[in-house]
């Protein structure tokens, strides 16, 4: 979305820190495991709006009305009975439409650099057979030791290892906020919001979520002015730090999601050689990366959107619409898909 090397680095940075204080600091004060993380859904749904042609100032303000749309979901919970409306199905399957050119970029580029992405698929596929949770982490790390190892990355150049912590001034416009804003705010919630706190429901923690959404939502906010997108419950790498792998006693889990805050706060220091590196590799294998790691949620995204036959057509129509990449009146695809879905659905419900 035009950002240079100097604000990729900062938005990262920023973000990394966001996850550190807000892990530390929830899980703390909660005495619960509470993992504050990215969204990659997300990130891949702003990678697919790139070519709306948007500023990266229009694209921050975008970020901060979708942090705000966080903060009063927490604030005001009839919003969020008006999203937990939105049959799930829609849901799952705008978010299968945002992800699938990720999941195709990785077939194409199997063939285009065989010997950097077809070991990662392998990697992918035998470490999910016994570490699911682990697959994904560790394939992407391997896959960016390859790309570092290879010729695809000799253009890398870094100009200094600190970003430079440059506030942007954000610029707020009705069909960015329709085309990021509102598609972005309801990816969050549907891939990592709602499923983060039913999974640690089911793990047997409670978690308040007005005090969540309040604290990640202004997190958001705040780490927007520096470009950041957003800070959200970790959905399935969750239970990485709230199940038994993490303490044997439950009381005491939520020391080991604060000690994934301080990782998140070690890794913020290598901001600025990772932007750095991510530009100058081929845009073709980092889509096959994170088509890898988005498979899983793909998959199930797809089954829950053709899951009811009451909701299935209009989960198929908004995944077609979603998949098109289209852009209409300057508004990206996510956001009609989800228009015509609901617009499907409600049609089908009156018959």
């Amino acid at each position: 979305m035009g950002a240079s090397s100097s604000q990729i680095a900062t938005a990262l940075f920023v973000m990394l820190i966001g996850y550190g204080v807000l892990s530390i600091g929830l899980s703390v004060h909660l005495k619960m495991p509470v993992s504050i993380v990215w969204s990659t859904p997300g990130a891949a749904f702003l990678a697919t709006s790139a070519g709306l042609g948007l500023s990266f100032e229009l694209a921050v303000g975008a970020f901060i009305f979708s942090s705000l749309l966080i903060v009063l979901t927490g604030a005001w919970p009839a919003l969020g009975r008006l999203v937990a409306r939105i049959p799930p199905q829609i849901s799952a399957a705008m978010l299968a439409g945002v992800i699938f050119p990720f999941v195709a970029a990785t077939v194409t580029a199997s063939v285009g650099y065989p010997i950097l992405v077809l070991p990662v698929i392998v990697l992918w596929l035998l470490i999910n057979r016994v570490l699911p949770l682990w697959a994904s982490p560790v394939s992407i790390a391997v896959g960016f030791i390859l790309i570092g190892l290879s010729p695809e990355a000799s253009d890398y150049k870094l100009d200094g290892f600190w970003p430079e912590l440059a506030l942007v001034l954000p610029g707020f416009d009705l069909g960015a906020i329709l085309a990021i804003g509102v598609p972005l705010y309801l990816v969050t919630m549907a891939s990592q919001n709602l499923p983060g706190l039913a999974i640690m429901n089911g793990l047997g923690y409670q978690l308040p979520t007005r005090k969540v959404f309040v604290s990640t939502g202004l997190g958001s906010v705040l780490t927007g002015f520096f470009g950041g997108f957003g800070l959200n419950l970790a959905a399935i790498t969750a239970a990485l730090n709230a199940d038994e792998g993490a303490a044997k006693d439950p009381s005491r889990r939520w020391i080991a999601a604060s000690w994934g805050g301080v990782v998140y706060i070690l890794f913020a220091l290598f901001a600025a050689p990772f932007a750095a590196f991510v530009l100058a590799v081929p845009t073709d294998l980092l889509l096959a990366l994170a088509g890898i790691a988005l498979i899983n949620t793909f998959a199930a995204s797809i089954k829950t959107a053709v899951s009811e036959d009451s909701t299935r057509l209009a989960g198929v129509v908004t995944f077609v619409i979603g998949a098109a990449g289209i852009t209409v009146l300057g508004i990206g695809g996510a956001f009609w898909a989800l228009v015509s879905g609901i617009l499907v659905w409600l049609i089908q419900k009156k018959r």
